[in-house]
Order: structure tokens, then C-alpha cells, then sequence
């Protein structure tokens, strides 16, 4: 019953049910042999404001994937830095684009390819006006915002976005691009307008310019 009331402080009621019936949530990520000792994010990737080096103008995302961190610049050499947790996605893509969109509680839809390679998702799907989906909501992997980057006209399909797995902050998840928690997205989504300019390192030059 412990369990039951730490992940209910967490999640809410809805989110509750989902771990009493099995750990859905874990199974839309992908992460079913994760174990779950310590649901709590690692202090070393508490929000927090640092120096910082980069010479990005004040407002700036900048996403550095290998060292699972980004950071929202600010005035006078300073940003704060959130701690992330990062999906075979969000090593798959970088470079610089901007913040097209935002959505609370965002649908999730997940490739024909993941549901193809898991179909135990189908049942959790339904129908959404853009197509098969799960409705946003506590229970929903994507969390309590979206950031969604794109490049001109083209979508980068790459999302900076919550989750209802804080405990995945700071390491590697087998899906999904850039998560924080839903504390950390909600923070960010309110200090990011539309059109932010957002920089994601790759592995070669993602050195963490905070000290």
C-alpha cells in the first residue's frame, strides 16, 4: 500500500490505476525491465541555475543528449539547467530548429513501426482525430506538455516533452526523444514561446558548458 500512495503523490488516481494494473505506463515506453526500487529523479539532475559558457543569445533551448541535460539560457552567462532523460530518438537527430508548437497533456500517437513491434499497445489505442492514439492525460507517456521543433515547413519529428516516469531522468530509454519531468516540462513550457530557438548537440560536440 506504500507503493500505491508514493505513485499516487506522483501520477494522481488515474495514474495509480495504471501501475496497480500492471505498469502500462512502462510498456508504452518500452522500459518493462526497468526495475522500480527508486521512483525518485537523481538530485545530480535537479532543476537548478548554473554559469554557463555557450554563447547563445537569452532564450535559447539548447539540448545536450549525451550528458542528458538542457538548458534555457539566460541573461548575464547563467541558464537553467534541467535534468533529461533521452530515447533512441533524441540521439538520432540534431542540429537547430525552432519551437513550432505546444500542447498540454498532448495525445501521444505512436508509429506504425513501434506498434508493429508491439502490438500489447494496440488494445490502449483508440481512435483521435489525427489518427490512432492514447487521449493526453496523467496516464499518457508524453506527460503534461510537448514542445514539438521543426525546421521551416518540415517537422524534425523530434519533441521535447513530460513523463510519468520520473525515476528515467539522467539515463537512456529504449523510446521517445527528450523527457523531463512533468514539474520540469511545465516550467519550460511556460518560460518558451512559439518560435524559441532550440540547439541539440550531437555526440561529438555536446560538451557540457556549465560549471
Amino acid at each position: 500500500m506504500r507503493g500505491i500512495s508514493a505513485a499516487s503523490a506522483l501520477f494522481g488516481r488515474r495514474s495509480v490505476l495504471a501501475v496497480a494494473a500492471g505498469g502500462l505506463a512502462l510498456w508504452l515506453a518500452g522500459c518493462t525491465g526497468m526495475p522500480l526500487v527508486n521512483r525518485q529523479v537523481d538530485p545530480a539532475y535537479a532543476r537548478t541555475v548554473v554559469n554557463y559558457d555557450r554563447r547563445e543569445a537569452s532564450g535559447t533551448i539548447v539540448v545536450d543528449p549525451n550528458n542528458h541535460f538542457l538548458y534555457l539560457v539566460q541573461p548575464n552567462g547563467k541558464a537553467v539547467r534541467y535534468g533529461v532523460g533521452v530515447g533512441g530518438e533524441g540521439f538520432g537527430w540534431y542540429g537547430v530548429a525552432t519551437v513550432h508548437t505546444k500542447q498540454e497533456w498532448p495525445d501521444w500517437y505512436p508509429p506504425r513501426e513501434m506498434l508493429a513491434r508491439k502490438p500489447e499497445l494496440v488494445p490502449h489505442m483508440s481512435q483521435l482525430r489525427s489518427g490512432l492514439g492514447m487521449p493526453g492525460g496523467p496516464d499518457n507517456p508524453i506527460g503534461a506538455r510537448a514542445l514539438y521543433l521543426w525546421q521551416g515547413d518540415r517537422d524534425t519529428l523530434y519533441r521535447i516533452h513530460g513523463t510519468n516516469e520520473p525515476w528515467t531522468i539522467g539515463t537512456n530509454v529504449s523510446s521517445g526523444c527528450i523527457r523531463l519531468t512533468n514539474d520540469d516540462i511545465i516550467d519550460l513550457y511556460n518560460r518558451t514561446p512559439v518560435g524559441t530557438r532550440v540547439v541539440v548537440l550531437n555526440s561529438t560536440n555536446a560538451r557540457a558548458a556549465a560549471r
